[in-house]
């Protein structure tokens, strides 16, 4: 998806509609997290003035990525709207930072696309199957949950005593006889 600058001029009179399904394997280089993205279908509308193209997106897809817990793959649906500005006048660009540089005569929407899409990657995803996981240990780590780990507790301190108390252990046996 770009645009010349040249051919955005017959929409001078309007908005230029967008409805397109783009893909965007890229984004799976900068964040190996993402094993897989289905194309991503952007719609909306695009109004160019003399020096500067306002644009509002609306980028729909889904994503697969890693459950925390379990490793297996999660899908996550996204939708995205935003407004974004792109500029090819030196002054409009110095003037406001919020607005994308166009380099050369070629509007190019896709890292800005990109860059939206790294952002809604989430911190930690869970799948279905993880709420049923209770415990799981491998090589020099283990997982339990919460609950299990506070029984394991409990049971481990009715049984062990204090080993600098235990010569206390028997202090009243020993009176009574």
């Amino acid at each position: 998806m770009k645009w010349s600058i040249h051919q955005l001029q017959k929409y001078r009179q309007g908005a230029m509609p967008l409805d397109e399904a783009i893909n965007l394997d890229s984004v799976k280089k900068r964040n190996p997290e993402i094993r897989d993205i289905q194309p991503v279908h952007v719609t909306g509308s695009c109004v160019i003035g003399s020096k500067k193209l306002t644009c509002h997106f609306h980028l729909e897809g889904e994503m697969t990525l890693p459950c925390s817990r379990t490793w297996e793959d999660v899908k996550l649906p996204f939708s995205i709207e935003t407004d974004e500005q792109f500029s090819w006048d030196e002054a409009t660009l110095a003037a406001d930072d919020s607005i994308h540089p166009v380099i050369g005569e070629v509007v190019d929407p896709t890292p800005v696309f990109e860059e939206l899409i790294l952002l809604e990657v989430p911190l930690q995803i869970f799948s279905e199957k993880a709420n049923e996981m209770k415990s799981a240990e491998g090589k020099g780590w283990s997982y339990t949950t919460d609950e299990e780990y506070d029984a394991q507790q409990r049971e481990g301190k009715e049984n062990k005593v204090d080993p600098r108390l235990a010569g206390l252990a028997g202090f009243f046996d020993s009176e009574k006889k």
